[in-house]
């Protein structure tokens, strides 16, 4: 069911089905209901900023955005946000996209945890992100109205212990490869689940690179 929330819902296409089944048969309840929340937080976004987008496209950013931390899509060595990145790429030419619309879907899941950049980009690499920050941080919560909050709440449940539920589900999906978190947020969930982990220092690396002076 497509749920209508003032004026948005989700694609009735070919695609945007094949997506849903895809991610709902591959992800866990939580990691779906929470994709589909950020692309109503994000298409709602685009409607109070009077932007322009391919709703499709903004639907598979942000259904795909969490694959990379399922076993089937994460990699030994790559960023979680990378290799949700190439399942989204991989399932787009499958169905026949240009390879445009491929590289804006790529990038909005790529750069969904990097701060300051995606709202200065195409808009559903700027939507992708801010659907991810509104569900997870709650950054633009005085944003929305309360009808709109519940709407999207109701038609997609926020587990009843989600902060911590998201954390872990974050966790499960990068512990393996910890390396990927430098420079990254994701550092701070293998911290705070791993007392003694040490994350990758940006200054230590200069001071250790192979160049003299």
């Amino acid at each position: 069911m497509a749920h209508p929330i003032d004026g948005v819902a989700i694609p009735d296409s070919a695609l945007a089905h094949a997506v849903t089944e895809l991610v709902r048969d591959t992800e866990s309840p939580l990691l779906f209901h929470h994709s589909s929340r950020v692309y109503y937080f994000g298409a709602l976004a685009g409607k109070q900023r009077g932007l322009r987008y391919d709703p499709e496209l903004l639907y598979v950013g942000a259904m795909f955005h969490d694959m990379g931390l399922t076993p089937q899509h994460s990699s030994a060595s790559e960023r979680f946000e990378v290799d949700g990145a190439n399942a989204a790429r991989d399932f787009l030419r499958g169905h026949g996209i240009a390879q445009a619309d491929i590289d804006t879907v790529w990038t909005a899941i790529a750069l969904h945890t990097t701060p300051g950049i995606p709202q200065h980009m195409h808009p559903v690499v700027a939507l992708v992100t801010a659907g991810v920050e509104m569900d997870v941080l709650g950054l633009t919560y005085a944003a929305y109205s309360d009808a709109e909050r519940e709407a999207v709440v109701q038609a997609h449940p926020r587990s009843p212990h989600f902060k911590e539920d998201i954390i872990q589900a974050f966790y499960e999906g990068i512990r393996h490869k910890p390396d990927t978190t430098f420079g990254n947020v994701k550092a701070d969930v293998i911290a705070d689940k791993e007392p003694h982990f040490h994350a990758g220092n940006f200054c230590r690396v200069i001071r250790h690179s192979p160049w003299r002076g």
